[in-house]
């Protein structure tokens, strides 16, 4: 019986199949811990819109100002950072999977 999995995987009998093998379920346990880890620091994020507040007509001191804002460009700057090495093991992955590769 033909294995969709058998299509681009070295033959199951040569030791390149558990390199093979071993380095697709890392990258996809990377793939899964960057995206969820990004997933969370977008949730953690304050939202840009003032909503109800806006209302109130609540102003804030200059202090508590400035420490959201340098929280928030922190998180900013992780959340990017983890989506790029997301996109970076996506890349590395989708290489692992050339035929080429293993030939």
């Amino acid at each position: 019986m033909l294995n969709l999995m058998n299509l681009l995987t070295p033959a199951k009998d040569s030791n390149l199949y558990n390199l093979y093998f071993g380095l697709s379920v890392t990258m996809i346990i990377l793939m899964a811990i960057a995206a969820l880890v990004a997933v969370i620091l977008i949730l953690l994020q304050p939202s840009n819109s003032s909503g109800i507040d806006a209302l109130g007509g609540s102003s804030e001191t200059f202090f508590g100002k400035n420490k959201g804002k340098s929280i928030e460009a922190k998180m900013k700057k992780w959340t990017w950072i983890c989506l790029c090495v997301l996109v970076l093991f996506s890349i590395a992955f989708y290489i692992i999977q050339l035929p080429s590769l293993w030939a």
